[in-house]
């Protein structure tokens, strides 16, 4: 499935690629053999490659349909994008991501709206795209809405990451272009769709809040990289900007996603990536909508 419902919104997955990353134990600096061990049986092999113990990721966006705008959360690592501590990210020329989102019913001139849950190039690539030596707007319609936070954050952050151009070439363009929106971290673009702070994995982190006749959903970006952080919330990934905020951060979002009884949509949890939490043995589960 690559389609869900969330009242009169229509949400698409476009996948550009899935891939290995690291090991949960290099991933996760909480993480232990002995704590993994239990299981394996279930994060083997959608979650967990079998043959390399690597943990297996999407990278991929949502393209929401409301009933009056097109919108784009997270828009994949991007084409030509300088990534230099990621080799199979780094320099990629695939157009197959522009083609499944046109073949979607959203060439890039119609979406109206580009919102990212972070300034991290699997989630902000293809804001820009390269035309005659320089990056320009992917999407030269929409308004990109940045949350003011992660824009000072990602600004400020420039140059301090080896092989890390993200700044440079996926969110400077957009505001050079006059194509950015500076929003406050909670901020809501109309009564369906709107920004909601999730702070810890970067400084300004947001979630994104779906909500259409009475049905809710929330797109989690890097709140949370796998579902074995269900099990244990505890668990920060390594390069979190703030370990001890993601934690209360992610513990929140879990028991309010069981509380209201959201579909949560993350964006690097194993396909199809769209499920709900439950409550399950002193912690959470994610229950996916494959069943």
């Amino acid at each position: 499935m690559n389609s869900w419902r969330v009242g009169d919104i229509t949400v698409t997955r476009i996948l550009e690629q899935v891939s290995l990353l690291e090991t949960p134990e290099e991933f996760f600096p909480e993480a232990s053999a002995e704590a993994l061990k239990p299981h394996l049986s279930w994060l083997k092999p959608r979650a967990l490659c079998p043959w390399t113990g690597r943990m297996v990721m999407p990278i991929q966006a949502y393209l929401v349909k409301t009933s009056r705008h097109l919108i784009l959360v997270d828009c994949c690592v991007g084409n030509g994008k300088r990534c230099g501590y990621m080799r199979e990210w780094h320099l990629r020329n695939d157009g197959s991501f522009l083609r499944r989102l046109s073949d979607a019913g959203a060439p890039p001139e119609a979406i109206d709206f580009v919102l990212c849950t972070h300034f991290h190039v699997d989630h902000c690539g293809w804001n820009t795209r390269l035309l005659d030596g320089r990056w320009v707007p992917s999407f030269g319609n929409a308004k990109y809405i940045m949350a003011k936070r992660e824009y000072e954050a990602s600004r400020m952050e420039a140059g301090t990451f080896p092989g890390d151009f993200t700044y440079e070439e996926s969110v400077l363009p957009i505001v050079e272009a006059g194509r950015a929106v500076l929003v406050e971290m909670d901020h809501a673009i109309d009564d369906e769709v709107r920004l909601e702070p999730t702070p810890g994995h970067t400084p300004g982190h947001v979630a994104i809040s779906l909500s259409s006749r009475g049905s809710t959903a929330m797109m989690s970006g890097d709140l949370m990289h796998s579902p074995i952080q269900c099990v244990y919330p505890d668990w920060s990934y390594r390069h979190d900007h703030d370990p001890e905020q993601s934690r209360l951060t992610r513990r929140a979002f879990l028991e309010g996603a069981v509380e209201e009884g959201h579909v949560v949509m993350p964006t690097h949890f194993p396909l199809p990536s769209v499920g709900k939490i439950e409550r399950r043995e002193g912690a959470y589960w994610f229950a996916d909508s494959s069943g």
